[in-house]
């Protein structure tokens, strides 16, 4: 019996949207922390076992790995992934399933993801007689913390036994209104490394400056020196970006100068060349800097996650999928960005694609960006989440047997 894919993948992505917001909800309620998702964990798991979709856990701590076999289960293999831990955000928005975990938030969307793949879970298991091939749903633990839980659950082997051909994710973009999907093939995301800089002078009178060797001052001082790194190091073709978000010091008062102060920041790139030669100047253009105040800096760069790479050959074909499933106009190619993903960790072994989600609504007032203490979606997006993995799990399992 024939039967329209399309027809039936949106058909019941929206009759399965009230279960999804419900679902959306309580992940969005019961937040935890990278690598803390015990309770987010067994929730997907009790689904899971409900729909009779079999599964493992314990993956980097917390993760589920998931299968879904049609025919031919041995023919080709797709991965799905979502992400499921939250940030240490209060949140301050007043919506009835605002978190009850004090200081944690799901203000990245990571509750839309699990909820999207579990949707589009739900429906590929009541089509798996209608493909060939399998389908792999990773539940990733950690993404917003280092060494990342992708590139833990790849050291345990996810991508193995069976082995897929590529991996898809998406990703929430309160930049666009719910209903439109936004792509880009090749480089799209920075790399992220995380830079920990300590200044240690001699303390004493800030009345007797001379006495002392002024850990304050020689830190202004690195500051300005490191963005010589980006504008006057980094080639204008190059996308780069340093910048310090947290310093403070041990001791020190309105009349008194610390022995010491740290500094916390961020260096983000697209080129892994670049990326090393960075991280060998901001070193010695620190402890330089530094060392004219008669200071020590000491320099700690915690490597990050990869620049993230959308398979140029996988991307055209989801693409395609994409104006298939939501027409043409609802299609918006990216611009790059500096922010990071763990997911590059899987498009650094597999052929990967990740795409944008738009979550708006600006005539309901639901814009505020990722990471803020108000972000919210429009629930319609979880429709479209849902029915768009689903959609291109399928699609992609018999085209990417040849990428």
């Amino acid at each position: 019996m024939h039967v329209d894919k399309l027809a039936y993948i949106k058909k019941r992505s929206n009759e399965l949207l009230p279960e999804l917001i419900t679902m959306r909800r309580y992940f969005h309620s019961n937040p935890e922390l990278s690598f803390q998702e015990i309770n987010t964990a067994s929730y997907i798991a009790e689904i899971l076992t409900q729909n009779k979709i079999p599964f493992t856990g314990g993956w980097a701590g917390h993760g589920i790995v998931a299968i879904i076999e049609g025919h031919n289960a041995n023919q080709n293999c797709i991965a799905l992934r979502a992400d499921m831990d939250a940030l240490p955000i209060t949140e301050t928005s007043q919506i009835s399933y605002a978190s009850t975990n004090n200081g944690v938030m799901h203000a990245c969307g990571h509750d839309v993801h699990m909820t999207s793949l579990i949707g589009a879970a739900r429906i590929l298991n009541e089509m798996k007689d209608l493909f060939s091939g399998t389908i792999k749903l990773i539940f990733q633990p950690g993404e917003e913390k280092l060494p990342g839980g992708a590139s833990i659950m790849i050291q345990e082997g996810v991508l193995q036994h069976p082995q897929p051909s590529c991996i898809i994710a998406q990703h929430v973009y309160p930049s666009l209104e719910a209903g439109k999907i936004g792509i880009r093939p090749s480089l799209y995301m920075a790399s992220a490394d995380e830079i920990y800089l300590t200044i240690t002078g001699k303390g004493g009178h800030a009345a007797m400056p001379h006495e002392c060797k002024d850990a304050i001052l020689a830190t202004a001082h690195v500051l300005t020196a490191l963005q010589q790194i980006v504008s006057r190091l980094c080639p204008p073709s190059i996308p780069a970006v340093l910048s310090f978000g947290k310093i403070y010091s041990e001791g020190g008062a309105t009349n008194v100068l610390p022995d010491r102060v740290c500094v916390e920041g961020t260096f983000r790139t697209m080129d892994e060349t670049f990326r090393e030669k960075a991280h060998q100047e901001i070193s010695q253009c620190a402890k330089q800097a530094a060392m004219a105040f008669g200071t020590i800096c000491d320099v700690q760069i915690s490597k990050g996650y990869p620049c993230l790479v959308n398979d140029e050959n996988l991307t055209f074909q989801i693409k395609s999928d994409l104006i298939q499933f939501l027409g043409e106009d609802n299609v918006v190619d990216l611009p790059i960005r500096m922010t990071s993903e763990d997911f590059s960790y899987f498009t650094q072994q597999i052929p990967g694609c990740f795409y944008r989600l738009g979550t708006a609504n600006h005539e309901k007032g639901i814009n505020a960006p990722v990471h803020t203490s108000n972000f919210d979606i429009d629930e319609k997006a979880l429709e479209t989440g849902a029915g768009l993995m689903a959609w291109l799990a399928i699609n992609r399992l018999n085209e990417n047997s040849h990428l």
